[in-house]
């Protein structure tokens, strides 16, 4: 996964890029804030369960969101939206920074971006295989384990993936990927 990936997937769709979280950042330590970020998450979950030969149990879950944090002296400030939008991103800042604030005013230092290496694929694994083929799969390992030993009675199998992309920008100028 590359920032610029996880910028395009997680930023663009809502109209914000690097430009708007430093004037976020730069709205939160132009008043008594001595350091702030701000965490971008994005979170996919997938659950099958197959029990008896049967799937019993089918979930699929997004969450997004936006968490931001304000330092001032020893106070620290959070606010959170479960919303990726310039608005509710400026609420968050406001709110945190208002639980924060006391101390001198800060300044957000320009960004410099991390580009790592990519450590897997930039490619989403809950899309590798569409769900069609995941039930198949846990019933085709459903057959094999029942045929691998016939004193088996119960069989139960699950099949669980998590694909999350997560931006961190902060007023030190970290703007990088977690």
């Amino acid at each position: 996964m590359t920032l610029q990936q996880v910028e395009q997937e997680l930023l663009a769709p809502t109209g914000l890029d690097e430009a708007k979280i430093g004037e976020t950042l730069a709205t939160i330590a132009s008043r008594d804030v001595d350091y702030a970020d701000i965490y971008f998450q994005s979170s996919w979950h997938e659950t099958l369960v197959l029990e008896d030969s049967i799937i019993k149990d089918g979930s699929f879950n997004i969450d997004r969101g936006v968490g931001v944090r304000a330092v001032s002296g020893e106070k620290t400030g959070f606010a959170y939206s479960d919303q990726i939008q310039a608005d509710s991103l400026h609420q968050s800042a406001l709110a945190a920074r208002g639980i924060a604030q006391q101390g001198q005013s800060g300044r957000v230092q320009a960004f410099s971006r991390h580009h790592d290496a990519p450590h897997y694929q930039a490619v989403n694994p809950l899309e590798s295989l569409d769900k069609i083929r995941k039930i198949e799969l846990l019933k085709e390992l459903d057959v094999y384990i029942r045929t691998k030993e016939p004193l088996i009675s119960e069989v139960n199998i699950s099949l669980s993936g998590v694909y999350e992309q997560m931006l961190v920008a902060a007023t030190d100028g970290t703007y990088a990927l977690i």
